[in-house]
């Protein structure tokens, strides 16, 4: 049975929003420069966590907006319009999600008979 620390060490790997990357890693990962990172904070739409010692540090879902936003600002998109596009892609999934679940116990409690 693992001990505590190491349950919270795994519980951290499955942790999307878990600070795990750093700069480097992070442009090594999106194919990005660490100042296309820092003008993404700088518009507020990744806000890194810092380290102790002061470094950014990321996580994968940042890392995937971060991608996001590179395919985007590679099409010809400014900095800004691509996170607003992207702010409003996550608000119309998060949107359909929760329609779906709406629907979901409409369609459980109905009565395929018609009664």
């Amino acid at each position: 049975m693992p001990s505590e620390d190491q349950q919270y060490a795994t519980d951290r790997l499955d942790d999307d929003h878990f600070p795990a990357y750093t700069m480097g890693r992070a442009t090594e990962l999106i194919g990005a420069t660490p100042g296309f990172l820092r003008a993404l904070g700088e518009a507020g739409f990744i806000v890194p966590t810092r380290s102790e010692g002061g470094h950014r540090r990321y996580s994968r879902h940042q890392l995937r907006l971060a991608a996001r936003a590179r395919e985007l600002v590679d099409q010809g998109t400014p900095i800004d319009a691509a996170c607003r596009i992207i702010g409003l892609e996550d608000r119309l999934e998060e949107a359909l999600r929760d329609n779906e679940e709406l629907r979901r116990p409409e369609e459980l409690g109905s009565d395929p008979g018609g009664q």
